[in-house]
């Protein structure tokens, strides 16, 4: 990790920021899935995306411009436009089309599978998850499983695909983004909302998206929502604990974002949920719990 211009070892983060970023995580991105299905009642999918990308991004670099801090460069331009393509197009895109297909709580539900990827690429590329970390990663799966299995939450197989596509790409990026030459985590995370609006828009085009309507206030305000809160607070506290923290660990959010989506789609979207999605969202806390536990020890 050679282009991150933050010494971990020797200025570690404290417990309370890592906690505060991981607390945005899990809030504001369990409640990202909700403003997704709202803001596609006036949007399509991938115009949905480059609207919401290129507002949060332009915004956020332009603030960080202003504020002096050094644009990327060319080559790494390059490497946040590969790098968009897997976590800004592939994932979010994809979210945001499968959305169309079921609902937000289980969209939130099948991407949970996030870490066990996180963990597999990062074994594989030789940063070797410990053995309670796996424990409690294997603990949070199997309360995903449990939430999904012989529940209401049900999707098309086109829909089901997509997330996993997402959830793949997500955890690529995660991990092939430790290794690249890069700027700073916010330049960083404004420079792939940029790029990645790219992306979107091209899709949009070649898949023929079009806005046949103005959209309603509330597709307005879910995207504000998205674009603000979703993009620019919770991506860039994202890209800081992929540079202060286990890959492990950043990626917990996964298992804690299930809950809240269907919390919040039963509270204000009619979805329904029983004692069964109760018990399994307890095995999927206690999971992430074993996986920040063992992140300390070690």
């Amino acid at each position: 990790m050679n282009a991150i211009p933050i010494d971990i070892e020797r200025h570690p983060p404290s417990r309370l920021s890592i906690a505060l970023a991981l607390g945005v995580l899990y809030v504001i991105w369990g409640s990202t899935y909700l403003g997704i299905r709202i803001a596609l009642q006036g949007f399509p999918p991938f115009l949905l995306g480059a609207i919401r990308m290129a507002a949060a991004g332009g915004l956020m670099y332009a603030v960080l411009r202003w504020r002096g801090e050094r644009a990327p460069t060319r080559g790494q331009w390059k490497t946040l436009a590969v790098l968009s393509f897997w976590m800004i197009l592939l994932s979010n895109g994809f979210v945001n089309f499968a959305e169309q297909k079921v609902s937000s709580g289980l969209a939130a539900v099948a991407v949970a599978s996030t870490p066990l990827w996180v963990g597999l690429f990062s074994a594989l590329r030789g940063r070797h998850p410990g053995r309670g970390e796996w424990v409690g990663l294997g603990i949070g799966m199997l309360g995903v499983i449990w939430l999904n299995f012989g529940g209401e939450l049900r999707a098309t197989p086109l829909g089901m695909i997509a997330l996993a596509v997402a959830s793949l790409a997500w955890a690529w990026g995660s991990i092939w983004s430790r290794d690249q030459d890069l700027p700073s985590p916010f330049m960083s995370a404004a420079g792939q909302m940029l790029c990645g609006s790219l992306w979107m828009l091209a899709t949009a085009l070649l898949t023929g998206e079009r806005m046949h309507a103005l959209p309603s206030p509330a597709a307005l305000g879910a995207l504000a929502y998205l674009a603000v809160f979703g993009s620019i607070i919770g991506f860039t506290a994202y890209i800081w604990l992929l540079h202060h923290v286990r890959p492990v660990l950043a990626s917990s959010y996964a298992y804690v974002n299930p809950p809240i989506a269907v919390l919040l789609g039963a509270a204000l979207a009619g979805e329904h949920f029983g004692l069964h999605e109760l018990g399994a969202m307890a095995v999927i806390v206690a999971g992430v719990a074993m996986v920040i536990v063992a992140r300390g020890k070690r």
